[in-house]
């Protein structure tokens, strides 16, 4: 089975590593010259996880994105969800037939506001039976030190979910399986807009008590939100028994969920959390983003979920607070004084 990464930053590195290091060869899109060069001559990526050295035989780098796709048997898309739309129009429709399409993209595409899935499926008619997805608390800088981390790996077709899952194994790496395509990927987008309202809290100079709360009540919200567009398996502490084997399945909310949830509303690494902090501190949005020089995927899926949860009517006051700081200039103190009077 052949890899191809589309992207080269911070987390399509990190995932490049996890290949490499359990000896796979990988097809990898890098869109600059130089950076190939450098990466050939020096081998580890100038721009992103400085620390994460690779075997250079192992790398087969192009700047022609239909190149990577047509050497591949599975794509990995990581491009930030904004730009997705641009990488995709160079692609050759034709050249997506009968590859596998693994997403590790934490977004929603802007302007339609669709799953990735739905996206390829109107857009190249690409088939859900060849679509899986990479998610879970997993921070690129974390990977590049080798400290254990763990994803889950979804598809319809769970056997080749588990095939696609075990190229990616490695001693700092442990696996999970499962067919929720769309519960995991609508946690993966909506834990991104309570990291941004995280950060918030902390530029607003709330403290810890407050931010627990504040966490546990988005993590109800997500829940209420997933039950409604019909995600399964989505409390914690509900385990299933195999009746002959007599052992316990794992319950995935608890770390695809729940723990991604944890970790970007905690973590310093988090994007989310630091743009969040920013606005807490008084930058505005356009301020925020020039000083990060980085994409927070919570910006713009604040906005796509406030457009789509208009059709599904779920209870996401929250979400939906966050999406007014950030585009309809609410100030963010007059917003938690309203995200106060909604948690218990």
């Amino acid at each position: 089975m052949k890899f191809g990464v589309i992207g080269s930053g911070s987390w399509a590195t990190a995932l490049v590593k996890m290949l490499t290091d359990h000896g796979q060869s990988v097809n990898w899109w890098v869109r600059s010259p130089e950076t190939i060069e450098y990466i050939q001559r020096r081998r580890h990526n100038p721009h992103y996880l400085a620390s994460a050295y690779f075997d250079v035989q192992q790398l087969q780098m192009r700047e022609d994105v239909n190149a990577v796709i047509a050497a591949s048997d599975v794509v990995v898309l990581v491009v930030p969800s904004a730009y997705i739309c641009d990488v995709m129009d160079q692609v050759d429709s034709e050249l997506l037939k009968g590859k596998k399409v693994l997403s590790a993209i934490k977004g929603l595409v802007p302007g339609p506001d669709l799953l990735l899935n739905d996206y390829l499926q109107q857009r190249f008619d690409f088939p859900l039976q060849d679509y899986f997805t990479l998610l879970g608390p997993c921070h690129a800088e974390e990977v590049a030190s080798e400290k254990l981390s763990y994803l889950t790996f979804s598809g319809v077709d769970m056997e080749m979910a588990a095939q696609i899952a075990a190229a990616f194994k490695t001693p700092y790496i442990n696996t999970i399986i499962n067919n929720d395509i769309l519960g995991v990927q609508y946690a993966a987008v909506l834990k991104n807009i309570y990291a941004l309202g995280a950060g918030m809290a902390h530029g607003l100079e709330y403290g810890d008590n407050f931010l627990s709360v504040y966490i546990a009540n988005s993590a109800d919200e997500m829940a209420s939100f997933l039950r409604t567009v019909g995600a399964e398996h989505i409390v914690v502490g509900e385990h299933h028994t195999d009746p002959i084997t007599q052992q316990r399945d794992l319950n995935y909310a608890a770390s695809v969920y729940l723990g991604d949830l944890l970790v970007t509303c905690y973590s310093p690494y988090s994007r989310n959390r630091t743009f969040g902090n920013m606005i807490g501190k008084g930058y505005t949005v356009q301020s925020a983003q020039l000083e990060m020089n980085m994409v927070a995927e919570g910006y713009n899926a604040a906005k796509c979920m406030f457009n789509i949860n208009k059709a599904i009517g779920a209870d996401m006051p929250i979400a939906s607070t966050i999406y007014r700081i950030l585009w309809e200039r609410v100030r963010p103190k007059k917003g938690f004084a309203e995200i106060e009077k909604v948690m218990n």
